[in-house]
């Protein structure tokens, strides 16, 4: 086994032995927005474990939050001692600590879906470090992590667990209502928890089996000739020859291109940056 197989993280029932500063260093983050009465729901590990009751290690907290709450979340931490930048005006902004990362989410990178309330109104709240927290949906952790499938990280084991825990409650209209038009990418992950999970298939309703499955036999039966090549939605590096050599469209850069809220700062009297 590699030294980059040993360092992949672990699935387990059994809580991480978190460091002094981490436990400190995300407990301060989540005490400062919510004493600043900004709205964000706790995604990542954090709402896995919530979920399923699976844990990893991870380095970071996962913040979900609309764009317009990120310039006064990052006022907050930096009053904390974090250091903030915005790393991808699409979708993520960060504060670090002694290490550690507080990520402030708004979206997807491929700017396919975006944060607004509706995704924080509709938390559970769990306790987080001993902090009560809303923490995310199922339905909007799986819509989340459909578009992690790239060359080098696998979000599939997130949703098949998800289903797996919660698909009998599942609002299932909620999870194609956000998903849209890539429902497709949804059917792609039912199948493989159909692999994954051929004795539990009981858990997604027959009507979204059914549903799904004769949605892409329509597809199938009458392909749209111009519908536009989608590699780069889910993997830019690795579609890159499509785009750069073969002529197909970029939908990534042409989503990215239009976002409508795109990640900004602001100094201590109100002014963009």
């Amino acid at each position: 086994m590699s030294q980059e197989d040993l360092e992949l993280p672990v699935t387990s029932s059994a809580e991480p032995d978190w460091a002094l500063e981490a436990e400190e260093c995300y407990r301060d983050a989540l005490q400062a927005l919510q004493k600043a009465g900004i709205r964000y729901a706790v995604g990542g590990a954090f709402a896995v474990h919530k979920h399923t009751g699976i844990w990893r290690a991870t380095k970071d907290l996962d913040l979900l939050l609309a764009a317009s709450e990120v310039p006064g979340a990052l006022r907050q931490l930096e009053q904390r001692g974090f250091e903030t930048y915005i790393e991808d005006p699409v979708w993520l902004a960060k504060a670090r600590r002694e290490g550690y990362f507080v990520d402030l989410i708004t979206g997807m990178g491929n700017a396919s879906l975006i944060v607004d309330e509706s995704w924080i109104d509709r938390s559970v709240v769990a306790e987080v470090f001993g902090i009560a927290c809303p923490v995310l949906a199922a339905e909007e952790m799986i819509a989340s992590k459909v578009f992690i499938a790239f060359r080098e990280r696998f979000d599939g084991s997130d949703i098949i667990h998800l289903i797996r825990a919660c698909g009998r409650q599942l609002d299932w209209d909620r999870l194609l209502q956000l998903l849209g038009e890539h429902w497709l990418l949804l059917y792609w992950a039912l199948v493989l928890f159909a692999y994954v999970y051929p004795a539990r298939t009981d858990v997604v309703p027959k009507r979204i089996w059914t549903g799904l499955a004769q949605r892409l036999a329509e597809q199938l039966e009458k392909p749209k000739t111009d519908a536009s090549f989608r590699g780069t939605l889910v993997d830019p590096k690795m579609f890159a020859i499509d785009v750069n050599e073969w002529g197909e469209r970029d939908l990534m850069r042409e989503y990215c291109d239009q976002h409508p809220a795109l990640l900004r700062t602001e100094d201590t009297t109100g002014s963009a940056e």
